[in-house]
């Protein structure tokens, strides 16, 4: 021994002052996760916002499918599209001067009507309607048939009870019925509380083709996914840094323990 101890300065990152190529790759690989989370964020805020018009219902008339108070999230969509089953939010100005929103049972050309049982009978055919409470009184809101004219919609709240829907207009000109031209947007999902996408009103399948969901799950998914590469991506800077100064902690205490011999 020569009373000397000799010890080793690791320097940052290992090599001569050079970090190793994994860690410029990955500096490189962060800082896309990071653009690509920007881009994948932005994008499904920007698409949200221009596809979809947010609402809030204040009355019970559509519950048990949308209770009073609830948001929803309803696709911007053409009267023209409007198919029976949908919900949509319209605006008549001898319904009320706000939005109102109701379920379209049957659309122009259609006949419609209850019997005393209650059950909902589009031309002729019984409608299954599984949205509908529980309870239900059998027969409350029966009316007699109606034939909806062209470009017409008829409307009814899933509250059958207490619903202001096309039953209580039927004395009206047109016989309680929407112009398709007042709809604005067809409602998607119930988003607070957190309900999720409504359910398909596969009972009209019998009647002809059914709306197809909206791109709120796309929507989410990109906005999910993209929150996730930021994070992931600025995540990885201060790791590595940790890494590498415990790997340069670990190489100095075993220069020490080895100079110490």
């Amino acid at each position: 021994m020569t009373g000397r101890s000799t010890t080793r300065t690791a320097s940052w990152g290992g090599g001569a002052g050079r970090g190793p190529a994994g860690s410029r790759t990955g500096q490189r690989l962060s800082s896309l996760a990071v653009a690509l989370g920007l881009a994948l964020f932005l994008g499904g805020f920007v698409r949200g916002a221009l596809v979809y018009l947010p609402y809030t219902v204040p009355t019970p008339s559509m519950a048990p499918t949308i209770g009073a108070g609830d948001r929803v999230l309803a696709q911007r969509v053409d009267g023209g599209d409007v198919r029976r089953g949908d919900v949509v939010v319209f605006e008549d100005a001898n319904w009320a001067d706000v939005p109102v929103v109701k379920r379209v049972v049957a659309v122009g050309g259609d006949t419609v009507s209850t019997g005393q049982d209650g059950t909902l009978k589009v031309n002729g055919t019984e409608i299954d309607e599984p949205y509908l409470s529980e309870d239900e009184v059998p027969g409350l809101g029966a009316f007699p048939e109606v034939t909806v004219p062209k470009g017409r919609l008829f409307l009814l709240g899933d509250e059958r009870s207490g619903s202001l829907d096309s039953t209580s207009h039927l004395t009206d000109a047109a016989n309680g019925t929407v112009s398709r031209e007042a709809v604005e947007a067809r409602v998607d999902a119930v988003v607070w509380p957190m309900d999720g996408m409504l359910k398909t009103p596969t009972g009209f399948e019998e009647l002809g083709g059914l709306s197809a969901p909206g791109p709120l799950p796309t929507v989410v998914a990109m906005a999910i996914g993209g929150a996730v590469l930021i994070l992931g991506g600025a995540a990885y800077g201060p790791l590595a840094q940790w890494a590498d100064a415990s790997r340069a902690r670990r190489a100095d205490a075993e220069a020490r323990a080895g100079g110490a011999r």
